[in-house]
């Protein structure tokens, strides 16, 4: 097997069920749960968002609550203030532009308030079920620490190699194992690499 075959059969061996961790039960509860994860781990996230999607159930929720119990709501996570004002403005977005619906299209996702590349790559692959590769911070290091991108990458270089390197319908299911990866076993400290059947692939701890 080439490089490549390699380190993707050992994701499939290590996670096989590796999926989108966040909870969620539509689009919007989503895009929104992607958009707070930012610097925040998704288990923080979740519990917020066990009560957050409890009292905001429609995009009307968002707009309607004063900015300061919005930020309220969200004080537990990180970057709370601009995240509430940011979740605010895209609500307003989405009723006013796209009849309230969250956007299948990566421009129109990208166009809203708060939503970059990543988070509009993640709804994409997750909720409409599109080819895509949303590189976090652990799929940064993975790839970096595998050689499968230059260590001075940035995040849309990095996207564009595995991209060009694994075949587009394992784009998704192969992000999602490479979170899983980096989160429980390529961790950014300690990570374990005394049974990682990787490390001959690997810059770890040269870098």
């Amino acid at each position: 097997m080439d490089r490549i075959d390699i380190i993707l059969t050992t994701f499939d061996e290590m996670f096989p069920d590796a999926k989108c961790e966040l909870n969620h039960t539509n689009g919007l509860e989503l895009l929104i749960a992607v958009m707070l994860s930012a610097q925040t781990t998704d288990k923080s996230v979740n519990l917020l968002t066990d009560s957050l999607f409890n009292k905001y159930q429609s995009i009307e929720d968002y707009i309607n609550t004063p900015l300061e119990e919005l930020q309220n709501d969200l004080r537990r996570i990180g970057l709370y203030k601009n995240k509430a004002k940011n979740l605010k403005l895209m609500c307003e977005k989405l009723k006013r532009e796209y009849n309230s619906e969250v956007p299948s299209s990566q421009e129109k996702l990208e166009s809203l308030p708060g939503v970059g590349r990543k988070t509009a790559n993640v709804v994409l692959s997750v909720w409409y079920d599109v080819p895509r590769i949303a590189v976090d911070t652990h799929v940064d290091r993975v790839s970096k620490r595998l050689k499968l991108a230059y260590l001075k990458d940035n995040v849309r270089k990095v996207e564009e190699k595995l991209m060009r390197k694994i075949p587009k319908n394992k784009w998704s299911d192969t992000h999602h194992k490479m979170i899983f990866f980096g989160r429980y076993h390529c961790t950014a400290r300690n990570p374990k690499c005394a049974n990682c059947t990787l490390k001959d692939l690997c810059r770890y701890p040269n870098i």
